[in-house]
């Protein structure tokens, strides 16, 4: 084989080894793209047939890890309709469906959300991931779990490291109040009207209390606060027993 043979049969080789790797890319890009896009039309569809409350675009992106920590986080659906705050509501699991979580947490600026609202359990990653993908403020809210009782899912989520915030509330029910009332409490520098919201909030939660300074009262009629008087037989029985056991003690 002459020298030109030889060269024109190693370019020959190389372009047919080069040949397969190039089309196996572009299969995995277009299947990556195809994923991509599924998960997009993914989140496009969940806000498209998610009633949102009042007639406003959500302000405030409410998710959770399981549809089991609705129990918890429903009182932070429930505090935000109160005080008339749009808002949606997803169940985003960091582990089960990351990309979803991604995608979501990634496109929720351009879709108008300023504040995201994440409930979650255990391992609690969903907070922090949430918050590793947008700039807007992430509050967690730590689910009690059976295990330890919430503490895990409270570290997980308070104890992040520095450059990526979550603001922590409280394990549970008062957590999730509390998210909804911050939520509202950051919306109020840009939003009158919610902060006016949250203002007549804490005046009626104020009244409330001053209306019922003594818990007593309120119980006094279904309960008894003392003790009825003795009667005269209630007296007068333990002393004859008594008189009665002394004739009876011998000498």
């Amino acid at each position: 084989m002459s020298a030109l043979d030889f060269r024109g049969h190693i370019r020959h080789l190389t372009s047919a080894t080069m040949k397969k790797p190039f089309k196996s890319k572009v299969a995995k890009d277009h299947a990556a793209s195809h994923a991509t896009s599924a998960t997009a039309a993914s989140v496009e569809s969940l806000a498209k047939s998610q009633p949102d409350s009042g007639n406003s675009r959500p302000l405030v992106g409410i998710i959770m890890g399981s549809s089991s920590d609705w129990e918890t986080m429903e009182h932070a659906v429930i505090t935000l309709t109160d005080l008339g705050v749009p808002h949606e509501t997803r169940v985003v699991s960091a582990h089960r469906t990351p990309d979803l979580l991604f995608e979501y947490a990634s496109t929720a600026e351009q879709r108008g959300l300023e504040v995201l609202i994440a409930g979650a359990g255990g391992a609690a990653h969903l907070p922090g991931m949430t918050a590793s993908k947008t700039v807007l403020p992430v509050l967690g809210v730590p689910v009690e779990s059976k295990a330890l009782k919430g503490l895990d899912s409270l570290l997980s989520i308070a104890q992040m490291p520095g450059g990526i915030p979550v603001g922590t509330l409280a394990i549970g029910k008062a957590g999730a109040i509390n998210s909804a009332l911050l939520a509202a409490a950051i919306l109020g520098a840009k939003h009158p009207a919610i902060r006016e919201a949250l203002r007549k909030f804490r005046e009626e939660q104020t009244e409330r209390v001053l209306a019922n300074p003594d818990p007593s009262l309120a119980q006094a009629a279904a309960f008894r606060l003392t003790s009825p008087e003795p009667t005269s037989s209630d007296v007068e029985e333990p002393a004859t027993s008594v008189a009665t056991n002394a004739k009876r003690k011998p000498a």
